[in-house]
């Protein structure tokens, strides 16, 4: 066997190679893919316009997600790659999707009654919160000092 053969036997076998393979998809394939994009850009566009409350962003995330995995399954050929490389995606879009859940906890409690804090109103509609301070939270026993009194906090 030639020292040709032998070499194109071993590449063969080992996909790997380091060698560039190329992806052809079909014409049809990737206007359909197109077409699905702009699809669902529309429908971003429609929810966007849509009050539908704290479902707004799953949504939004949602249909992004459907688009970024139509271009990285077939634009950047992930499809055709090996499973290292998708791996490498779906925990990527994992450790997304943890920081979306923190943020939107974090979101979803900022409208809370703060009584530690002196909260005097909700935020999202203004309104006097129950149990609300009037005036700053002193310790026991301290007073504010009158105007024009330079001393600052008293006790008596």
């Amino acid at each position: 066997m030639s020292a040709y053969r032998e070499n194109q036997h071993e590449q063969e076998e080992h996909p790997d190679s380091g060698e560039v393979h190329a992806h052809i998809g079909s014409y049809r394939l990737y206007v359909t893919i197109f077409f699905a994009l702009i699809i669902f850009t529309l429908m971003t566009v429609g929810v966007a316009s849509i009050h539908l409350g704290a479902t707004n962003l799953a949504v939004a995330v949602i249909i992004a997600s459907t688009k970024a995995a139509l271009v990285c399954t077939f634009f950047m050929h992930l499809k055709d790659d090996t499973r290292f490389h998708s791996i490498i995606l779906i925990v990527a879009v994992l450790f997304i999707g943890v920081f979306f859940a923190y943020t939107s906890n974090d979101t979803s409690h900022r409208a809370m009654l703060d009584t530690q804090g002196g909260a005097r109103s909700y935020l999202e509609s203004g309104d006097k919160a129950p149990g609300g301070y009037e005036g700053p939270v002193l310790p026991p026993g301290y007073k504010l000092p009158k105007k024009g009194d330079e001393k600052g906090v008293e006790k008596h």
